[in-house]
């Protein structure tokens, strides 16, 4: 009897083994995940995969790109040296290494195939499973074309300039960088370029205020597969002087500006700020940090600009208006005797009558119709290809985001909401929301010779 009782036990035990040992044989392998590249990818590119063996360990894993029968090697676990392993977590890995020409010469340009295989143990590694991932991918090594169209591009400290070229391919992201900020360029045809084809753009670019007059200006060009390209275009930089003031803040001053400020402004209440400040040291938070956020706001909305001119010919002065304070005037804030504060005032403050009528300087989109900070209650107004317009301190706003306005037509009235000591009206000429002097835009012959002459040049 105890003889058959063992029997039975070893044959279960043995049936039992058997199954583990077949189902271990249909556990999955690793899961894998190629991140990049998936599509296109140029002269240099990365390489990226995740591997997860999950409960068992890698005991494999082997990357290539394969095209036309030829494979070459990406990545071993033998031999990583070419590239490098890191744990994501604590069961899954990423492998990565970069892709050059120089790394991978035999690589022609056209359709390949990037193949990661990967082994992990199962069953206390009596058993191992594999898994291959396979992505599609194209190189593209060629860079984008360049070419200038337009001549004479003379540009102001602080004002804009315009710009014709051709990009080959088309859908190649494109624009001019002047040192270290980009203007991207928009489809010449939809600028009014009459018979232009899909290689030619159109591109307002600038020298700004805090930019130094020797900044490089390059027509600069990325494709998809992520090939550069750039070229100097012939060009003169005209410099300017900016003014200098002293601004005495009163006590009154702040009685009258902060409580509102700080009572209606969100975004104040996220700034670092002493115990129990006093009204000077909100007032400087709120010229400092409220303006940098609300600043960098007005540069989060340029983004929602058509790609075409809504404006025609040169912009409007707010009528019968005085400039109290030009463009990019250095101010230094006095209180009390004491120096406490030093900004940039980037716009013109036009006096007119209290409560004037606040029309568009020229056709657009708004963007926005609303509180903001340091502006007060505020309307921003998109022209297209990323100029736009705005008009802050105003008592009332008469308009509301996505309403399309003309020449003239009422915005609002004005005011002293904000950061305003008293009624006028804070307006700037923003160039993908960087802000520039409306001089050039009120200027008829600015506009004929810089703009208009351009665009009928080229067509």
């Amino acid at each position: 009897m105890i003889r058959l009782v063992c029997g039975v036990v070893v044959l279960a035990v043995i049936a039992l083994g058997a199954g583990m040992f077949i189902g271990a044989g249909r556990a999955p392998g690793p899961t894998i995940e190629i991140h990049q590249p998936t599509g296109l990818f140029g002269r240099v590119a990365t390489f990226e995969a995740s591997i997860d063996p999950m409960d068992g360990e890698l005991t494999q894993v082997d990357a290539v790109i394969e095209q036309n029968g030829a494979s070459w090697p990406l990545f071993s676990l033998t031999t990583p040296d070419a590239g490098q392993l890191t744990q994501e977590t604590q069961t899954r890995v990423k492998i990565s290494r970069e892709i050059t020409r120089e790394t991978h010469a035999e690589l022609a340009a056209g359709p390949a195939t990037i193949v990661v295989r990967a082994t992990r143990s199962v069953l206390y590694g009596l058993r191992e499973r594999e898994s291959i991932a396979r992505v599609a991918v194209e190189a593209r090594f060629d860079p984008p074309r360049l070419s200038v169209v337009s001549s004479f591009h003379y540009v102001n400290h602080g004002g804009a300039e315009l710009i014709v070229y051709r990009v080959t391919p088309p859908d190649a992201e494109s624009g001019v960088r002047v040192g270290e900020r980009f203007f991207p360029g928009y489809p010449a045809a939809a600028a009014g370029v009459a018979g232009a084809d899909d290689a030619t753009r159109v591109a307002l670019f600038a020298l700004l205020h805090d930019q130094d007059l020797t900044a490089a200006m390059r027509v600069v060009a990325r494709d998809a597969a992520g090939n550069e390209a750039e070229i100097e275009f012939d060009h003169r930089v005209f410099p300017k002087q900016f003014r200098r003031s002293r601004i005495p803040v009163s006590d009154r001053f702040l009685q009258q500006v902060v409580p509102d400020i700080v009572a209606r402004s969100e975004e104040f209440r996220t700034l670092p700020l002493p115990p129990e400040p006093d009204l000077l040291a909100q007032y400087l938070a709120i010229n400092g940090g409220l303006r940098r956020i609300n600043d960098d706001r007005i540069i989060s909305l340029a983004a929602d600009t058509s790609p075409q001119p809504l404006w025609d010919g040169p912009f409007r002065q707010l009528g019968n208006s005085q400039v109290e304070s030009g463009f990019a005037d250095h101010r230094t804030y006095v209180h009390d005797g004491q120096e406490v504060d030093q900004q940039i005032h980037l716009g013109f403050d036009l006096a007119s009558t209290a409560n004037a009528p606040i029309l568009a300087s020229n056709g657009g989109r708004v963007i926005w119709a609303d509180y903001l900070g340091i502006y007060g209650d505020c309307v921003i107004v998109d022209h297209g290809m990323g100029l736009q317009s705005l008009y802050a301190h105003l008592s009332s706003i008469v308009v509301s985001a996505g309403d399309t306005v003309v020449i003239d037509e009422q915005l609002g009235l004005g005011g002293r909401t904000g950061l305003a000591g008293g009624d006028h009206l804070h307006f700037a000429i923003l160039l993908h929301g960087w802000p520039i002097t409306p001089m050039e835009w009120w200027d008829p012959h600015w506009i004929e010779d810089r703009i208009t002459r351009k665009l009928r040049v080229a067509s």
